[in-house]
């Protein structure tokens, strides 16, 4: 089943609910907070909505919303949504049992901050959907979280029923064709306005989906700039787990995972957490891939980023995935989007030079100077882990580094402002580990590759025969017939 017809033209947002009106097999309830009613308003002007609307409802005040659904200390949060959801589809199956034979049941709930009338705030809200796919059946959830870029919270509303509508009818039309049922979820609705930067479909019918993938095709396909995972593979939303948290950035490859990403990652988190008002409870330490690291050969292999995911995953990392090739959008998005409070940033001293290039910022007016206030904010700091240097014993690091000299004021500021520092007490036994190289010698099968990588690391490459590792026709035809399976289950 497509979002379009037989013209390939994509269906309006009033022809999808007027298609869900006229299926009688498909009926549930709306229960909508803090943007008006907008997604069932869509259905009731559609006409029928008798077929499909058992209840719609708004607990706008804080009081009734706890009478209904339990006090809680955030009220835009992932919690109460799903409390909603859990309520309101209990009471779908309490009420309307001699139903239950031949209808699908759903329950939708959202619960939103549109743009206040100061302005003072950002438009963002959690969707979800408890779904049937067969009568008599155990439901399915679709959770999907929403930024609103629109500048009138009038408009903001607008957008998100529309979300609504798109998320109703692609769980019901698109559930074998889940990159099409997320591309769907902006239909009708004009480049810019809305951003999904999390999705997560789960049950029965759902439960060999790998939501990480998913998550990547967000970012692939421009729904969002970032995604993130947690250390048990798990789909996190950013604005939430960022949340006034101190963060720590190691950006890599991570083609295989080395030792001496180890060593930065633990070396510059003695350090950080030892930085003013950085508090360790409140650290998280985020390990980050850029959409560019993930491609080969012009496209992303998502086994190859599956692969790299749980083996950083298996470490106890937490996972960013981004648009964000340079380092001053990536600082950006923190600040703008999760209020996070200090940031840290690990670099090489290799591709420091990279910082003061001047065409990675043609898209700024004032250039390197415009991404140097972004990115050296007030609280930030750049961790350099130094590197060894060809004809000397010397290392490089931030103190030698060879700055161009129409910045060296520039960068004299930042040091004396301790916005830029060296990584101490560094394994200088682990510098001459690549990652490019180690990935040669395991395609050749070389013995000394298992000495630059994690012990656990090693095991994983050998079991899954990761990044080209030789294994026997046996092992290779399992993991092959495994990975069809998944393709067919994305589909």
């Amino acid at each position: 089943m497509n979002t379009t017809d037989t013209n390939f033209r994509t269906l309006t947002t009033k022809e999808k609910a007027l298609r869900i009106n006229l299926d009688l097999g498909i009926y549930g309830s709306f229960a909508e907070i803090g943007a008006g009613q907008e997604i069932a308003a869509n259905f009731f002007k559609a006409g029928g909505a008798s077929g499909t609307v058992a209840k719609t409802m708004s607990a706008y005040d804080m009081s009734f919303s706890d009478a209904i659904y339990g006090k809680c200390k955030r009220y835009v949060c992932e919690t109460r949504l799903d409390t909603m959801l859990e309520h309101e589809y209990e009471l779908l199956n309490l009420r309307l049992e001699s139903r239950k034979f031949d209808t699908k049941f759903f329950a939708m709930a959202d619960t939103v901050e549109t743009l206040n009338y100061q302005r003072t705030n950002r438009g963002h809200g959690w969707l979800g959907l408890r779904f049937q796919l067969n009568p008599e059946t155990e439901p399915n959830d679709c959770i999907v979280h929403v930024v609103m870029h629109d500048v009138d919270g009038l408009e903001q509303q607008q957008a998100l029923g529309i979300v609504g509508v798109n998320l109703l009818y692609g769980c019901h039309y698109h559930y074998n064709d889940l990159e099409q049922l997320i591309n769907s979820l902006v239909d009708n609705i004009l480049p810019g306005r809305i951003e999904i930067d999390m999705f997560r479909i789960s049950g029965p019918d759902f439960k060999d989906v790998d939501n990480r993938l998913l998550a990547l095709k967000l970012v692939k396909n421009g729904l969002t700039n970032a995604t993130m995972f947690g250390p048990q593979g798990n789909v996190l939303q950013a604005s939430e787990v960022l949340y006034k948290k101190d963060v720590l950035v190691l950006r890599g490859r991570f083609r295989p995972v080395t030792k001496v990403n180890m060593d930065m990652l633990t070396k510059s988190l003695d350090q950080f957490l030892k930085e003013p008002e950085v508090t360790p409870e409140d650290t998280i330490v985020i390990s980050e891939l850029t959409l560019n690291a993930l491609h080969s050969e012009g496209k992303i292999d998502e086994k190859d980023f599956l692969d790299r995911v749980d083996i950083l995953c298996s470490l106890g990392q937490t996972v960013m995935i981004s648009t964000f090739r340079e380092y001053y959008k990536l600082v950006h998005y923190f600040s703008r989007v999760t209020k996070t409070k200090r940031v840290g940033i690990i670099l090489g001293a290799l591709t420091m030079h990279k910082l003061f290039d001047n065409k990675y910022y043609g898209d700024l007016k004032g250039n390197i100077l415009e991404s140097f206030g972004i990115l050296f904010g007030n609280n930030v700091k750049m961790y350099v882990y130094p590197a060894n240097q060809p004809n000397t014993t010397e290392l490089m690091t931030s103190k030698n580094f060879p700055v161009p000299p129409d910045l060296m004021y520039l960068y004299k500021h930042l040091q004396e402002n301790n916005k830029i520092g060296d990584v101490e007490n560094v394994d200088i036994t682990v510098l001459d580990i690549f990652s490019d190289k180690v990935l040669a010698m395991i395609k050749a099968a070389e013995d000394g590759w298992e000495d630059m990588v994690p012990e656990n690391v090693e095991d994983i490459i050998k079991d899954k025969c990761l990044f080209g590792y030789p294994c026997s026709l046996d092992q290779r035809q399992k993991l092959d017939e495994k990975e069809r399976k998944r393709k067919i289950l994305l589909k």
